[in-house]
């Protein structure tokens, strides 16, 4: 199984921009987890290469639960993004949650 990207990297960066900005800081939390797991897939992969005996397993092991976790977060963020209704193309959020973040701002 190999890492299949719903989301681009430079994608995850442009949501936890917009989520931080306008303080909504769940959508951001998920996208800067996938970019872990894809940090985690890396470091693991390369192990995997150097690794002899027993290791390989160990590190192939951790290999196949990060593509496992790494698809759930996507689906997640996937969904995350539709119920909160996220425009999909520019990333950016809904005027509704914008408002929200600036009346809290305003009290």
């Amino acid at each position: 199984m190999d890492l299949q990207n719903t989301f681009t990297d430079a994608e995850l960066e442009k949501i936890v921009n917009e989520a931080m900005l306008y303080m909504c800081a769940c959508p951001a939390q998920v996208a800067a987890q996938i970019s872990h797991l894809r940090g985690l897939l890396r470091y693991q992969r390369n192990c995997r290469q150097n690794a002899a005996g027993s290791a390989v397993q160990v590190h192939q092991t951790i290999v196949d639960a990060t593509l496992q976790a790494h698809r759930q977060m996507e689906i997640c963020l996937e969904k995350v993004l539709q119920l909160e209704g996220w425009d999909r193309q520019a990333l950016t959020m809904p005027l509704g949650l914008r408002q929200l973040r600036d009346d809290l701002l305003a009290d």
